[in-house]
């Protein structure tokens, strides 16, 4: 099961991109524009509540919650993604930085006794992979936008907000569809989907 975190990511969005030449009047004349992505890899921290994506593989030491009282949910994973940016306009290039992060919550993330075996924590992972999937998806709608100099920010804004609405309807789709991993072919069926959707992207 996932779950995501909707203020603090939507937060990041509306965060306007930022010039870093004064006045918006520069940005107006920049007749072309170029937007180029990074994604947050720092390395793993024990202590932080944080674990990026392509840290490394999740681990049951990572649930770090305490499990919900009710529900039958065995474990939750709470990811989510977000992104902020900056611009700089350079002769007659719009450079627009977009930092992307997408993360694991630990303190959010919990598991219950008895369960802790490798295929669960696969099911897990998956919801992780899920939403750098969603990621990798929104980077090339935002490649293929028709950006102009006067609306660049809202529009990505727009296509930030329809991903992580993606994402949502993903990560449902697949804890329904497996039964929350206990539908077994329906599991295998999701892996191999979405491995073969990310090497599509890596190739």
């Amino acid at each position: 099961m996932n779950l995501f975190i909707a203020v603090w990511s939507i937060l990041y969005a509306l965060l306007p991109v930022t010039g870093t030449h004064a006045g918006t009047p520069a940005v107006h004349n920049a007749p072309f524009i170029k937007v180029v992505f990074v994604t947050d890899r720092r390395a793993d921290d024990p202590d932080s509540d944080t674990l990026f994506y392509n840290t490394r593989k999740l681990r049951w030491s990572d649930f770090r919650g305490q499990p919900s009282r009710s529900g039958s949910s065995g474990a939750v994973a709470f990811t989510s993604f977000a992104y902020d940016g900056s611009s700089l306009l350079k002769k007659d290039t719009l450079r627009i930085t977009l930092r992307l992060q997408v993360f694991f919550v630990r303190s959010a993330s919990w598991v219950r006794p008895g369960i802790m075996d490798n295929y669960a924590l696969a099911h897990e992972q998956l919801h992780f992979d899920i939403t750098w999937l969603v990621v990798q998806r929104f980077k090339q709608k935002i490649l293929h936008l028709p950006l102009t100099k006067e609306d660049y920010d809202s529009m990505i804004q727009y296509e930030y907000l329809e991903s992580f609405r993606e994402m949502n309807r993903l990560q449902d789709a697949y804890d329904e569809e497996t039964r929350h991993s206990l539908n077994t072919q329906a599991q295998r069926e999701w892996a191999d989907k979405i491995a073969r959707e990310l090497k599509s992207f890596n190739s």
